[in-house]
């Protein structure tokens, strides 16, 4: 079974996170949420989550996909967290895919892991990044780097999530339980 680890932070966008865990576990892939600190993390626009864990709980385990929400500040508390940073240049290293959404493929930026990378992102995140090759795709993957825009594009990022993770046929099934299509 495929493992996803998607780190909450204070200040994260919860339609992103909601969206992202909820079309992941619908996909049957474990997703464990975890929280920067002890205790509930609230969002952007005032929703309460409560994380499964800690990130220092989760800290040595083995995940197939790190997945970062966006939002302000959520994605500047991610930015600002070492562990994070090291979480990434981990996954990068062992061949593991990692996505940001929003405002934090500027995490992955930050790290240093879009250099000469084609990604996208929130307008005006990635402006001042010379080195990347930004669109203005909903989703956009770049060897086993996955970025997206915003709220707007999160069950788009999402399905491509589970495409990466579970294939295309996957991806079909649940975006047809979504009533996105017509198949």
């Amino acid at each position: 079974m495929a493992r996803v680890l998607i780190p909450l932070a204070q200040g994260c966008e919860e339609l992103e996170a909601v969206t992202i865990i909820d079309l992941l576990r619908r996909a049957k892939i474990e997703v464990i949420t975890a929280g920067l600190q002890e205790g509930p993390v609230t969002a952007s626009h005032g929703t309460v989550l409560v994380p499964d864990t800690t990130l220092d709980n989760v800290l040595d385990q083995q995940f197939d996909l790190l997945v970062l929400p966006g939002g302000i500040p959520g994605a500047d508390n991610l930015n600002q967290d070492p562990r994070i940073h090291n979480l990434l240049k981990k996954m990068v290293a062992n061949g593991k895919y990692t996505a940001a959404i929003c405002a934090a493929p500027k995490v992955l930026a930050d790290a240093g892991l879009l250099d000469g990378r084609n990604a996208t992102c929130y307008p005006g995140v990635l402006d001042t990044f010379s080195q990347i090759n930004l669109t203005q795709d909903a989703v956009v993957t770049d060897n086993k780097i996955i970025t997206s825009r915003g709220p707007g594009t999160a069950m788009d990022f999402a399905l491509t999530l589970i495409e990466v993770l579970l294939g295309s046929a996957m991806h079909k099934t649940i975006e047809t339980q979504l009533q996105r299509n017509n198949n």
